[in-house]
């Protein structure tokens, strides 16, 4: 489950009960310096904790001191096949690097580049990729691909131990989003190292996001995971540090900026609410505080559904109603609702309450219920729960309460 060990990337808490670090990658070729820190900085903007850099060449290595020296959040860079260069990325001053046992090129290279870890007091990564195991467990990948992902990962670990270096955190990644909760749960049980969560190549903003969402999610509710990163074939790495923070958020793993909630719309919307909610969603960017603000498409549910909600909009016809945590605010004309609703907003976030006029309030209220009673027909889920709550009430008030038989 979660893991007990932590370790520290650049001043980051890992695992140990640390909250879950958000990572992403650049997509610019490293040497480009000027390309390279303009996406750390959008991402880290965007509320990366971490980000990674690839490394396969010299000239990478060269702007990685620049990078490193320059960058807002913590950089970790990425090593494939040539030892070498993650050698140089420690003494180029990364704050993490990353490897992979399968391609670095045997127990002796990985144990050079951990004294040079050790000597600059940085911890490693241990990735591990479905696509590049060892080659005595190809037939067993074949047979077992979970048990395969797991066991190169425990071999890496054993030798790391071997090698008396505990200052690292595992990752094994798949395409196959099962494959990758079964491994990663699989791998929890056995080994105390934090875990780095990710879908490696998981596909587009959409694909990708979703299946993301699954995997990582699934994992992260059942405590399994101390970082993740979100692979999406997209050149806006911002855009993988935003679904991570929308999975985190829905976990209540963290807070960051408002959640915004918004009903899936039916026959009885009698607005432009695609275009409202696209409006909403991105002025609530500029905001930091975490509130909650809800936009239903219709008055007929009232606002019982997202009585929660710091902040929200329901419209009928031509008129609408902002409300605040289950109390109307103020009836205003349809196309002022989301001006209005970013003004009671703003004068929250100055005075840190929220402003109730009683005279607006009880208006909004008489609004809302004279159209509940126009479609005092339809049953909403608010009047079917009234419905049971009042049978539940009469039937405890039945003189047969209680006495109830079961036929043989």
């Amino acid at each position: 489950m979660a893991s007990k060990r932590q370790i520290v990337v650049g001043g980051v808490p890992i695992g140990g009960g640390a909250p879950v670090a958000v990572q992403t990658m650049t997509k610019t070729e490293t040497a480009n310096l000027a390309a390279t820190m303009e996406q750390i900085r959008t991402v880290a903007a965007a509320g990366a904790d971490l980000v990674r850099v690839a490394v396969p060449r010299d000239d990478d290595v060269d702007a990685l001191r620049t990078i490193v020296r320059e960058s807002p959040i913590p950089v970790i860079a990425d090593i494939h096949f040539n030892y070498t260069l993650a050698l140089k990325a420690v003494d180029a001053g990364a704050h993490c690097v990353r490897i992979n046992p399968g391609n670095i090129g045997g127990p002796d290279k990985v144990g050079e580049v951990v004294e040079k870890a050790r000597g600059a007091g940085i911890p490693l990564r241990i990735g591990v990729n479905s696509g590049s195991l060892p080659r005595h467990l190809h037939e067993l990948e074949r047979e077992n691909p979970v048990e395969a992902l797991v066991s190169a990962a425990v071999e890496f670990v054993e030798l790391m131990e071997r090698l008396d270096f505990d200052d690292f955190k595992v990752s094994i990644k798949s395409t196959s989003v099962p494959n990758t909760i079964a491994s990663n749960r699989l791998l929890s049980e056995r080994i105390d190292y934090p875990l780095h969560l990710g879908i490696t190549e998981a596909g587009t903003k959409w694909s990708g996001s979703l299946k993301s969402a699954v995997g990582l999610g699934t994992l992260l509710a059942d405590g399994v995971g101390d970082t993740v990163r979100i692979s999406l074939s997209t050149f806006h790495a911002e855009e993988e540090v935003k679904v991570a923070w929308e999975i985190l958020k829905a976990l209540k793993l963290r807070e960051r900026g408002p959640v915004l909630i918004a009903c899936p719309t039916c026959g009885r919307l009698q607005f432009d609410m695609d275009s409202v909610v696209a409006e909403i969603e991105e002025r609530l960017r500029a905001y930091e505080d975490p509130i909650e603000v809800a936009v239903l498409g219709c008055a007929v549910n009232g606002i019982g559904e997202a009585s929660h909600a710091d902040f929200g909009i329901t419209g009928a016809k031509n008129e609408g109603l902002v409300f605040s945590r289950g109390k109307p605010l103020r009836k205003v004309p349809q196309d002022q609702l989301v001006d209005v609703l970013f003004e009671e907003i703003d004068k929250y976030a100055t005075a840190k309450r929220v402003e109730v006029d009683e005279a607006e309030s009880a208006e909004g209220a008489e609004w809302l219920a004279e159209i509940e009673a126009e479609n005092a027909g339809e049953l909403t889920p608010e009047r079917i729960a009234a419905m049971e709550a009042e049978a539940a009430r009469r039937e405890a008030e039945s003189p047969t309460a209680g006495r109830r038989f079961t036929r043989a």
